[in-house]
């Protein structure tokens, strides 16, 4: 066992592609940290898009979102300016800001996501649930 200190929070170790996975379709999230493993200070997500999928949708919440490109070209709108953002890039989105990110590209794309402060991943049943109702569209409609 790992000593975590005098935090009183256990580390979180994890490998390639473990998590808590939410499958949406032409979506999928893979939750690595969230709100009761961080003192709710942050939630860090995977989000990876096939070709071609949009994402969620322009929206907007009170928490800062920051997003780096792990694979790919995400397509990320940030006010009302999408920017092209290959892998390696970072953007952060700050909280209240409208904001939404999709593949246009032929090739898989993935985002590591970090919100602050934490708990974001509560809402992942009904975002997942959601996505099950309104599949992904196609970027090329």
């Amino acid at each position: 066992m790992i000593d975590s200190g005098s935090t009183g929070r256990q580390p979180v170790v994890l490998g390639p592609g473990q998590g808590r996975a939410y499958p949406m379709g032409r979506i999928s999230a893979v939750f690595k940290a969230d709100g009761a493993e961080t003192g709710q200070l942050y939630s860090i997500s995977e989000w990876w898009l096939d070709p071609h999928t949009r994402g969620p949708g322009a929206h907007s919440h009170r928490e800062d979102d920051v997003f780096y490109v792990l694979a790919g070209t995400m397509s990320v709108l940030v006010g009302t300016e999408w920017i092209q953002a290959r892998t390696g890039s970072f953007v952060v989105v700050p909280g209240k800001v409208n904001h939404d990110f999709e593949n246009r590209g032929t090739e898989r794309a993935g985002v590591l996501n970090v919100s602050a402060p934490g708990n974001f991943e509560q809402h992942m049943p009904g975002i997942a649930q959601w996505f099950a109702e309104h599949p992904p569209g196609d970027t090329r409609l």
